[in-house]
């Protein structure tokens, strides 16, 4: 299905350049592609067609405006709603809600009754016409790759006492947010970063249209996942996208009293935000030219101060997709997605810088912005066929 999405953008964009080289709002469709992916994949339902002037399904329109409608209420979430989750019923503090005149309140109250309402009627049609025995949706079910798919089936043939409840069956609706803005704009990063970099872009070009010679068009699962330099640019370009505040301590500092300290005591409910970007970027871990994009460095072996570094991530030394128990539960599904969309697009576009100047802001999720445009998210990249 992941192909599927990625030959829809294809040929969207080659219409738009049938009439040659143009600009184009890359954040925008990298954005599209991402929610359908993870809709087709996770519930099993199409909410884009991938073309142009295409209404969009009010879901989508919720998924894109939830980033910055929580970004407003950041010092409430921080410090005012774990105590006010705790307050009364859920239905006690829907009232609340619904009565508090606070518009940006409202704003996320109806981006989340949005998603739940879509998700309860994709399921809810799915059961109802299971209950009715529709053989058609019985075998489509059952033949299904998609999670909600996978999990109705699971659910129906557990025994009574280990079957979910409805509601936990669909609890994953929410992963959509997490699914579409973070690998979208890691996708964007890549596509200005192979502009910024044409001898890497061509490179990549050339392995990937060598792959897909090699296997008449597709490339398969592993032969995607396994291809060196493609691998190099996604795992570079998440060495350096993230851009969340941090505080390590991985070497011995002077505190304010002058004395050298090696360990901070941190006392009980102390809240630590963990520093991804120096991490990933610390020159004593990672070279004298740590702060360049260089997927080179992944197709040597790694300097030895990465490995003795232990950092805990689950994905390559680094704590892009953090590790442990909070560790990104869809790691592997936004490195293939990240993939197959590079390798439909890369071989068959070039990419080049636009004249504005491209500016990344750091916000909750790193954003491009325009030089001068600084409250409207985009990344315009000029761009034309390989093959005119």
């Amino acid at each position: 299905m992941f192909n599927d999405v990625a030959k829809k953008l294809e040929t969207t964009i080659k219409t738009k350049l049938a009439t040659g080289p143009q600009e184009i709002d890359i954040l925008h469709w990298m954005g599209r592609a991402a929610l359908e992916m993870i809709g087709q994949s996770g519930l099993g339902y199409t909410f884009d067609p991938l073309v142009e002037g295409a209404t969009p399904h009010p879901f989508s329109e919720a998924a894109k405006a939830i980033s910055p409608a929580t970004s407003k209420l950041l010092f409430q979430r921080e410090y005012l709603l774990p105590t006010l989750v705790k307050i009364g019923s859920p239905r006690f503090r829907r009232w609340v809600v619904d009565h508090l005149p606070w518009r940006n309140l409202h704003a996320i109250r109806d981006i989340v009754d949005t998603w739940d309402r879509t998700t309860v009627e994709i399921f809810e049609a799915k059961k109802q016409a299971l209950s009715k025995g529709d053989v058609a949706l019985v075998r489509q079910v059952d033949q299904a790759k998609d999670l909600m798919s996978i999990l109705m089936k699971a659910n129906m043939e557990a025994s009574k006492e280990d079957r979910l409840p409805d509601k936990e069956v669909f609890v994953y609706r929410t992963f959509a947010f997490a699914a579409t803005d973070t690998t979208s704009n890691a996708l964007s990063r890549t596509l200005h970063l192979l502009a910024l970099n044409p001898d890497a872009q061509e490179r990549l070009r050339e392995e990937v249209t060598q792959a897909r010679k090699a296997n008449d068009g597709d490339i398969p699962y592993d032969t995607l996942v396994a291809l060196p330099f493609m691998d190099a640019v996604c795992r570079e370009t998440l060495r350096l996208a993230r851009q969340e505040i941090v505080l390590p301590l991985s070497t011995p500092i002077k505190g304010i009293d002058g004395r050298e300290m090696d360990s901070i005591l941190v006392p009980k409910n102390t809240k630590i935000f963990i520093s991804i970007l120096n991490t990933n970027r610390d020159p004593l871990v990672w070279g004298p030219d740590s702060l360049e994009w260089k997927p080179e460095r992944w197709l040597a072996p790694l300097p030895e101060a990465v490995h003795d570094a232990h950092l805990p991530g689950i994905y390559s030394h680094l704590l892009t997709f953090l590790g442990g128990g909070r560790a990104c539960i869809g790691f592997k599904f936004s490195q293939l997605e990240m993939k197959v969309v590079l390798s439909t697009l890369v071989s068959q576009f070039r990419f080049y810088l636009p004249e504005k100047e491209i500016i990344w802001q750091t916000t909750p999720i790193t954003t491009p912005t325009i030089k001068g445009s600084p409250g409207r998210p985009q990344l315009p990249l000029k761009m034309e066929l390989v093959n005119v």
